[in-house]
């Protein structure tokens, strides 16, 4: 995440290490735990990575 920083604003950064650690732990919740995702949190998650995808895509504060 260091390295990360030095090329990234931090919100963005921040952003996509949440996103990342909500999907994983989700995926490990479903597999390890059996614990079932229904329609609203695949939703919620697919709009989480979505928003990091449009930051990252499309805004200009993000230096590519």
């Amino acid at each position: 995440m260091t390295q990360a920083l030095q090329k990234i604003p931090l919100g963005v950064t921040y952003a996509i290490w949440s996103a990342f650690g909500i999907v994983l732990i989700t995926i490990i919740g479903a597999v390890r735990y059996g614990e079932s995702l229904d329609i609203p949190a695949l939703a919620g998650m697919a709009m989480i990575v979505g928003g990091v995808l449009t930051i990252n895509l499309l805004s200009k504060s993000v230096a590519h």
